[in-house]
């Protein structure tokens, strides 16, 4: 893992258990000074960090950020130090490499906003499963106001919030507040900054309480079947069901309800 070379502090901090929850890691992006923008650094740290948990037997990832903000997004004066379109071609690709790395992830990622989350960091945000922001978070893709069109960060705005409501943030560069990201679709939740990380442990410690199997493959199954005609995702996930379907805990639950008790799933939530 690359540190701040001023206080060698770790760019990523993880915390397994986070919460108290069995199960939950938390990655918090370590660049309070510069608002946790994106640098090469940072980006392959997290990068490194996502690649090992998915390997994991982590339940669900939270990603946050120190200090008062989210993530700013890219480090522009990293980006503006030697322009070379090979560069900038190199750059963008790595953190679309990051981008899908979260979406691949068998874990659900849960962003943790409790500040500006911009450009890139609205897109880290949008590429999160869920997100649960503070009431005092504010949200835009301002890089139209530099001359530069967010491109990349259009591609999970626009899977997120309507057509209409994400252009209208591309092209005017404007913030958004938290209540406005969650009537759009961009967060899922909204708190007073105070209960936050209460809120994110209720929602964690609930998807951890489900079975390993079915979170997984669903959450695998709902990214390939947005990208399909109707047809060819009622047939992947007629599939994905039947195959859930012969798992144990699908059947154990369906006899439990059957039997008019809780089920006694045998999972291991470390």
């Amino acid at each position: 893992m690359n540190a701040d070379a001023r206080n060698n502090v770790s760019l990523v901090e993880i915390e397994h258990g986070a919460y108290g929850v069995p199960g939950v890691v938390r990655l918090t992006m370590n660049r309070p000074d510069a608002f946790n923008a994106l640098s090469e650094a940072l980006l392959d740290d997290l990068q490194t960090a996502l690649s090992e948990i998915g390997r994991s037997d982590a339940r669900v990832v939270v990603i946050a950020g120190a200090g008062r903000a989210f993530c700013a997004g890219h480090d522009l004066k990293e980006m503006r130090a030697a322009p070379s379109l090979a560069y900038y071609q190199a750059l963008f690709a790595r953190c679309t490499k990051l981008m899908m790395t979260i979406q691949r992830l068998p874990q659900p990622v849960i962003a943790r906003v409790q500040g500006i989350a911009t450009a890139a960091g609205c897109q880290l945000v949008a590429m999160c499963d869920l997100a649960v922001a503070a009431d005092t978070a504010r949200f835009a893709v301002s890089g139209v106001n530099l001359g530069l069109f967010c491109a990349t960060p259009s591609v999970p705005l626009s899977r997120n919030l309507s057509r209409k409501a994400a252009l209208e943030m591309l092209l005017t560069g404007d913030f958004i507040d938290a209540a406005e990201a969650k009537q759009q679709g961009l967060v899922n939740r909204v708190v007073p900054a105070d209960a936050l990380d209460p809120e994110i442990a209720r929602l964690a410690t609930g998807i951890c309480a489900k079975p390993v199997e079915a979170v997984s493959a669903g959450k695998g199954l709902f990214y390939r079947q947005l990208e399909m005609g109707i047809e060819a995702a009622y047939q992947l996930a007629g599939q994905t069901m039947a195959c859930n379907m012969m798992d144990e805990s699908a059947l154990e639950g369906v006899q439990a309800f059957i039997d008019k008790r809780p089920p006694d799933w045998k999972r291991d939530a470390s």
